[in-house]
């Protein structure tokens, strides 16, 4: 490796900071570009808003370098601030002098001749442009953070239609509040007046988050959606030996059945019916822990097992947007879809035909991939970035007939599907040789902590050079990275229909266990960190100081066996 090389790190949340620091301690020379004021990403100051509550317990979504508080409630759940405050201080703590913030990247650029990476930056307060050299580059801009919506619903088409209130994305909702707020007042006693109201279309977790938020502060809230994000919810917390194990990645199912209860589980007959019951009985004690009726328009949901879009809701909570629900304090219309602005200025039409009227309209509509407009054309092409179609050689899901994937909910064809070429969801298999760039943060999980520290040291060991076993050419590595997208249509049929490569090159929802042991083998590292025998290797809890000593392991390993000379 050269003296102190230089790395960009791109993006300031999770995945960038748990990157940059574990560059650090290895000895590169990092600096992380953002446009953000405040580090977190997803999480900064700017993009935290009241009643934003983290689809993850406590523990998920720190790193073993440092202990995160207990919630207010003393129990799982964490709320949008408790998270924007720990990114803070660990960026803080382990980054000192590391990022550069409102800092908008431009363009990034490879010099083909010289492997040079130019980054072309704007000062958000100033407006001064420059450009900036590196020798490699670390992806982390993730895939919420450039919003997708609707051209029938874009301000452009609202203003056109006459529609007379705001129309606003769901990443501005902090920013805005106060506009929405003063748009949409408190309803008024005189029954001349009638209430104004918001319409919140999409089912996501931002759209409930957002329902409950403003109905709670007494606006009038209506939710339009197709199909809402199935959930996990219980009477009383979860035990850790359940929500913090490997029983619910080992139900799931991977592409590799590492174990025989796995084979088991998902190649047999009665395995098959076993796991299916599991997730059949998970789904109907979320619903009944929320008091969900069979007719309630709540019930239209994505399948658990077979989706991507699943929120914790834990303990039910009088004041979250299920119980808001079901006492008729917001009102849901599904399944439908809004199809665009009514003529009298102040409503929307959906799909079904009905007028809904709307004073504001906020979009939980997503996001596309944040990485589209930052690339130089020939650059994206020569790493390999760009998706493309499934390549009809590798289209075949033949290979994991599992009894547990029986009878799966209708599909889009290959034809109209797409397919990323990243290694491990890490490294584009086009670049792999080249060991100059990386991506950390568009792994679809549960366990974002865990999974991204994990991701964060196969970078490092990746840019040093390190003795590894992963693919040594562009080919070996594409026709992985093309059977792991068969894969992943198999398991989540048109998952990818709704998501963007930003964050899903790989889909480790359940399985972020499998796909970890995966990288730390890579390394050459011990992987099943958490232990247990034949009968409690399942249940034992996972840990993320298990990961605490990864550093000096790597370091231990290159010693003994020297790889490449960067």
């Amino acid at each position: 490796m050269t003296s102190n090389p230089t790395v960009a790190c791109i993006g300031s949340g999770p995945a960038g900071i748990i990157t940059a620091s574990t560059l650090l301690a290895d000895g590169f020379s990092v600096q992380i570009l953002t446009r953000d004021s405040t580090a977190g990403g997803v999480w900064a100051t700017e993009r935290v808003y009241p009643g934003l509550q983290i689809n993850n317990v406590h523990g998920e979504y720190r790193f073993s370098a440092m202990e995160m508080p207990l919630p207010a409630d003393g129990g799982g759940r964490l709320m949008g601030h408790d998270l924007c405050a720990y990114m803070q201080a660990f960026s803080a703590k382990f980054l000192p002098n590391v990022i550069r913030f409102n800092t908008e990247v431009i363009n990034i650029r490879r010099d083909e001749a010289t492997s040079v990476w130019f980054i072309t930056v704007q000062d958000i307060t100033t407006a001064t442009r420059e450009v900036l050299e590196f020798s490699r580059v670390v992806l982390a801009t993730g895939g919420c953070s450039t919003p997708k919506i609707p051209e029938a619903l874009a301000p452009s088409a609202a203003k056109q239609a006459g529609f007379r209130g705001p129309v606003i994305h769901s990443k501005y909702f902090s920013t805005e509040l106060h506009t929405i707020l003063e748009t949409v007042p408190l309803a008024s006693s005189d029954e001349k007046s009638p209430a104004k109201s918001i319409v919140i279309v999409g089912g996501g977790k931002s759209a409930q988050d957002m329902a409950a938020y403003l109905t709670n502060e007494g606006r009038k809230v209506s939710v339009v959606f197709e199909a809402a994000d199935a959930f996990l919810a219980s009477p009383r917390r979860l035990p850790e030996f359940i929500r913090k194990s490997r029983v619910l990645s080992i139900m799931s199912g991977h592409m590799v059945l590492r174990s025989g209860l796995e084979r088991f589980l998902h190649n047999t007959w009665l395995g098959g019916k076993i796991t299916q019951f599991f997730w059949s009985a998970l789904n109907q004690s979320s619903l009944q822990a929320l008091s969900v009726t069979p007719n309630s328009p709540l019930h239209n949901i994505h399948p658990l097992f077979w989706s991507t879009s699943v929120n914790d809701e834990g303990v039910p909570q009088q004041n979250r947007f299920h119980a808001l629900v079901n006492v008729g304090k917001i009102e849901v219309i599904a399944p439908a879809r809004v199809q665009g602005f009514g003529p009298d200025g102040e409503s929307v039409v959906l799909t079904n035909g009905q007028t809904v009227k709307a004073d504001l309209i906020l979009l939980a509509t997503g996001y596309s991939s944040s990485w589209s407009d930052i690339f130089d054309k020939d650059t994206a092409e020569n790493i390999g970035l760009n998706r493309h179609p499934p390549e009809p050689r590798f289209a075949s899901q033949s290979q994991w007939d599992y009894y547990s994937l029986a009878n799966p909910p209708e599909s889009q064809p290959d034809s109209i599907q797409w397919a990323s070429s990243i290694y491990n969801g890490i490294v584009p298999a086009k670049n792999i040789a080249r060991r100059d760039f990386a991506i950390n943060g568009a792994v679809f999980t549960t366990n974002v902590g865990y999974t991204w520290e994990v991701v964060a040291h196969w970078v490092s060991s990746y840019f040093l050079g390190d003795d590894m076993a992963i693919p040594k050419t562009p080919e070996e590595a594409y026709e992985s990275t093309e059977r792991n997208a068969a894969w992943i249509r198999k398991r989540f049929p048109d998952a990818l229909q709704r998501v963007n490569e930003s964050y899903s090159s790989v889909i480790a929802f359940w399985t972020w266990p499998q796909y970890t042991d995966q990288l730390l083998e890579e390394m050459g590292l011990r992987s099943m960190r958490s232990g247990g025998n034949w009968f409690t290797w399942p249940f034992k809890v996972i840990d993320l100081k298990e990961l605490s000593t990864l550093a000096e392991e790597r370091r231990e390993r290159r010693e003994k066996r020297p790889g490449l000379k960067y």
